[in-house]
Parts: C-alpha cells; structure tokens; sequence
C-alpha cells in the first residue's frame, strides 16, 4: 500500500484585520496540511518584511504562498464580491508567474457559484489609487490592483522556487469606487465570499504540481 507523501505547509497571506477575521471565520476542514495564516500589515514593505520572517521559521520550509484579500478592481463591469485569479503580480521590481491558475479558477467557481471570476495580471502600489491611475494600470494590462500581493510573492520566491498565486476579492471598481455611496454594501459583500473561499485554497494546495527541489 503506497503512502501520498505529506504536502508541504501552506501560508496564507493577507494585510488588513477585517480579511484576517475574515479567513479565519471560514472553514479550515479539508486543509491537506499545515495552515499558516498570517496577517502581514498593511503596504508592500510590511508584506515583504513579514513574508520574509515567516518563511524563514524551518517549520515552514518549501511552503506554498498564496496572497489573498480584497482589491481595487480596473477594468469596466466589475463588482464588488467578484474574485480576480492573478496569472502573475507586477511591481516596479519584477514580475512573478502564479501556479495553477486554472484549478483555482475552477474551485473558486465550484466553491462559491455565480460569483464571477476575473484572470489577468494583479499589479502592486504602494497607495490607494484612484481616478486616472486606474485607466493607467488598465492600458498596461493589469485588471486589478493591491498594495501586498506583489510584495508577497516576490519575498515569496526570492529564497527559491515554491508554488505561489493571488487570489483576490473586489471591495472597489471603477463604477463602485470606495468614496460612493454603497461602500458599505460592497465592502460587506467582498467580506462574505472572503470569508468562503478557503475550501478552495487548500484544493489548489493539495493539487499544484510542486516544483522539483
């Protein structure tokens, strides 16, 4: 009888108190190893700071990353409560690929039905941005913007490769901007599929190709 050989820990990433609560509201069962949920702080230099001191703690050798909270959506028709699958994160310093894209776009739909699911380039900032901006970001191909995930995946791999991704839930879009009326309905709204999205994390955990050490 042959034994499946045991996954490596999994460290779940997000920066703000509200998407901490969140995650640790949902349903950790069905977790195929060690959870770490760590909130890092708000800004890419709390998250590289954070990122990079947990993963140096040996419990937590060769674990998956995964980036996750709310974010500013960028491109038209979006929602809040509309979950972005990142295919890579952008910042000034480099770009990193994410892991298994598809499966998570395929549990995340499984996982919560008729929420739309959104796949493209995530890009980082180091500030709320508005306006403009957005319309910048979105001619440079990115469909959604946070100020952590970046920073995350980048400390992430510096050590080594280690599969990682970016999941995020929409709180503020172009037509639903955050200084509008309804901010608290949408920001309720990203709350509620936050806080339901671990089953399909630890799916994704279970199932990536790891790289080869």
């Amino acid at each position: 009888m042959s034994t499946r050989p045991a996954l490596p820990p999994l460290l779940i990433a997000c920066a703000l108190g509200i998407e901490h609560l969140a995650l640790r509201m949902g349903d950790r069962g069905g977790a195929g190893g060690p959870v770490t949920v760590l909130r890092s702080g708000m800004g890419p230099k709390a998250a590289e700071r954070s990122v990079t001191r947990v993963l140096a703690d040996p419990a937590l050798d060769g674990a998956a990353v995964l980036a996750t909270g709310f974010c500013a959506g960028l491109a038209p028709g979006m929602h809040p409560g509309d979950l972005v699958v990142a295919e890579e994160t952008r910042d000034p310093r480099g770009t990193v690929p994410c892991v298994g894209t598809e499966l998570l776009v395929k549990e995340l739909a499984r996982t919560l039905p008729g929420h739309t699911v959104h796949t493209g380039p995530l890009t980082g900032s180091d500030h709320v941005v508005r306006g403009h901006e957005r319309a910048d970001l979105l001619a440079k191909g990115a469909i959604a913007v946070d100020m952590e995930s970046a920073a995350t995946l980048l400390s992430a791999v510096r050590p080594g490769e280690r599969p990682v991704a970016a999941v995020r839930v929409v709180v503020d879009a172009p037509e639903h901007e955050l200084v509008r009326i309804g901010t608290v309905r949408g920001g309720i709204s990203a709350f509620r599929v936050l806080r339901s999205v671990l089953p399909a994390f630890f799916e994704w955990h279970r199932n990536v190709l790891l790289p080869r050490r």
